[in-house]
């Protein structure tokens, strides 16, 4: 028998499928294309307008591929644009970000020991951020500043820097961090769909008209290809981040989100390095390793709420819901005796130093909080608690059920 949380909790992960399928294809096709940027070399051979070529062999058959800085004296017949794997990259993962942060935001998205804000309102600041990031970062590209490459880079990470706060002082820890990912791949598919791809259309319409293309499109794109190249580790970091509460449940993970974009240029450099003299800087791994070891030693600095804090912090509309639902009480038992063992402030179970995922489960808010989740890993599959650690009864997982689907038929 379906339910709405199931078919929902089946679209969130065939939309998440999706959103990895084309994230693979874009980041796959970007570090190629970069690597092979800086592999080429010249040759005095080459046609007129040719910059360098390099010669690749793959899967038992060998390419040759030659680069023009701005375009070849006639269109060829066949050009294949790569713009599709960031077009669909960005709207699978806005979707996913809608799924899960919108529809499920009194679960996801608000944190109420931060701010007291209304649901909708959450979704404002959610979408709006995303779009403001990207017009003051689309700004500052078309300023002077564009001329000052590397300051323009350090003004980026201070903007990262205040929205990973930003967004740390209104959110979930989860969310927060995921929307820090989602503002950055913005920016990264807006420099796609609004200046790398437009700027190619110009030179092929030159191309087509028979005039000579201008070579500024060419730097532009170059601009914000580059900075997407820095960019893309980090947010794939970020996208993993809330399965890992070490990541985003503490209480320095804007930090933590920070120094992540300052590995991102560390291992980029050593690569990029790499591909264009054969030998990439060491350096750049002892500076990985360090900014990873003050990571770690940040995620366990400072402490979240308490149980007291949280018994005595007042219940919200949506788990006040689930609290006066008929057969509460049944199924908080049923949820205390057989998940609080690990799900805890400070988990009983031996080698859990932390709750799995994040999730605490107990208070009675608590476990309203995490209704839905409790419902479709305990109640409708047996995905918890772990068949190996406790053996939960038929009897249990029932009234979880009954308790669930009261709460959502009122």
């Amino acid at each position: 028998m379906f339910d709405l949380a199931v078919i929902w909790d089946w679209i969130a992960f065939s939309v998440r499928w999706l959103h990895v399928i084309t994230a693979m294809a874009w980041i796959g096709a970007s570090f190629y294309f970069i690597a092979l940027d800086l592999m080429l070399k010249p040759n005095t051979a080459l046609p007129e307008g040719a910059h360098g070529e390099e010669w690749e062999v793959h899967g038992g058959g060998f390419y040759h591929t030659v680069k023009y800085l701005v375009a070849p004296a006639e269109m060829p017949e066949h050009l294949t644009w790569h713009k599709w794997q960031s077009y669909m990259t960005w709207i699978s993962g806005a979707a996913l970000l809608m799924i899960v942060y919108w529809v499920g935001g009194e679960l996801f998205l608000l944190d109420p020991t931060k701010a007291e804000l209304a649901l909708w309102q959450g979704i404002v600041i959610s979408g709006l951020s995303l779009t403001i990031g990207w017009l003051i970062y689309d700004f500052l590209c078309k300023s002077k500043l564009g001329e000052t490459p590397t300051l323009l880079m350090l003004l980026l990470f201070a903007m990262l820097v205040i929205m990973a706060w930003g967004y740390n002082q209104i959110f979930t820890g989860r969310a927060a961090l995921l929307h820090l990912g989602a503002f950055t791949a913005t920016i990264m598919t807006g420099n796609v769909f609004f200046q790398i791809m437009p700027n190619q259309r110009i030179v092929v319409a030159d191309l087509k008209a028979g005039r000579t293309p201008d070579a500024k499109y060419g730097k532009i794109a170059k601009l914000r290809s580059t900075h997407n190249n820095y960019l893309t580790l980090p947010v794939v970091f970020l996208m993993l981040s809330n399965h890992y509460p070490l990541a985003f449940a503490t209480e320095y993970n804007w930090i933590i989100a920070s120094l992540i974009f300052l590995t991102g240029v560390t291992i980029r450099h050593y690569f990029n390095t790499m591909h264009r003299t054969g030998k990439g800087p060491h350096w750049t791994w002892a500076a990985t390793a360090l900014l990873m070891v003050v990571i770690a030693w940040l995620s366990t600095a400072g402490g979240g709420e308490t149980y007291e804090e949280a018994e005595a912090r007042a219940l919200s509309p949506y788990e006040q819901k689930f609290t006066q639902a008929a057969g509460f009480e049944d199924a908080f038992y049923a949820v205390v005796g057989n998940c609080s063992m690990c799900h805890a402030r400070e988990p009983s179970w031996d080698g859990l130093h932390w709750a799995p995922k994040g999730v605490v489960l107990e208070t009675e808010a608590d476990v309203a909080r995490h209704a839905e989740e409790v419902y479709l890993q305990a109640g409708r599959s047996h995905a918890m608690p772990p068949p190996n650690a406790i053996q939960m009864d038929p009897e249990a997982r029932a009234q979880i059920v009954a308790w669930y689907r009261d709460a959502k038929s009122n």
